[in-house]
């Protein structure tokens, strides 16, 4: 009778133990739940801050998203042309909302054309837009979102894993735009990194000491960066 007791024992002691193993092998599911909605976020502030400056002023070759309420077949991402400009199009003969009789005024192709859009802020951009559609649309209510950066760009050069052109985005600072550049290499200098900067016609060059950076000392160097700057690693 003791050994029948000792043997439940030791299979009891056993299931609890493996019971135990596995719920710290699978997350909760409120701990699932919270990784999903810090994905959800990181996602959405990406999204923001490509285009989330209300006074970010448009550049050529920026890519910008075009919703026109109510009009699927006017919603549209367009890039902007080198010459600072961009073409908007209907692919339907009909609006829903159009002036006039409905069913007898086709829209010719392109809809709008050659519209200005270098130096706009998007704000300022859906206005003119909106201000243009009234020739077709009753009361067009236009959105414009800045999607991808291509006119602000900032290089980064020399010792770095991935040298190359980047996006300049809002505020974006020296050691920021290292950190996308992938890493340095073996040989790079790190206390050695200046930027380039053009200025009134004038390059100018200003050292940055990435020791110094990291560490918190002398943070003034990790200046906030502008377009065309051009950050040397040795």
């Amino acid at each position: 009778m003791a050994i029948k007791s000792a043997i439940v024992a030791v299979v009891t002691a056993g299931l609890m133990a493996g019971g135990t193993r596995a719920s710290e092998r699978r997350p909760t599911p409120d701990k699932q739940e919270e990784g999903k909605g810090t994905k959800s976020q990181t996602t959405a502030t990406t999204v923001q801050s490509v285009g989330g400056d209300a006074a970010y002023k448009i550049g050529p070759q920026d890519v910008l998203k075009i919703d026109v309420w109510k009009e699927e077949q006017l919603t549209r991402t367009v890039p902007v042309r080198p010459d600072g400009k961009i073409t908007l199009t209907s692919h339907s003969r009909k609006l829903r909302s159009i002036r006039g009789n409905q069913e007898k005024w086709p829209i010719t192709l392109p809809l709008l054309n050659d519209v200005q859009a270098v130096g706009l802020t998007p704000m300022e951009l859906a206005g003119v837009i909106s201000d243009q559609l009234k020739k077709y649309i009753n009361g067009p209510q236009v959105t414009v979102s800045v999607t991808e950066i291509n006119s602000r760009r900032v290089y980064v050069n020399g010792e770095v894993t991935k040298a190359g052109a980047y996006a300049l985005l809002p505020h974006m600072t020296v050691l920021q735009a290292l950190s996308s550049s992938g890493g340095f290499t073996q040989f790079a200098r790190v206390k050695n990194i200046y930027v380039l900067r053009t200025e009134n016609g004038k390059q100018i060059k200003m050292p940055f000491n990435y020791k110094e950076a990291i560490s918190g000392k002398n943070v003034a160097q990790n200046i906030e960066l502008q377009p065309g700057d051009v950050i040397v690693v040795p």
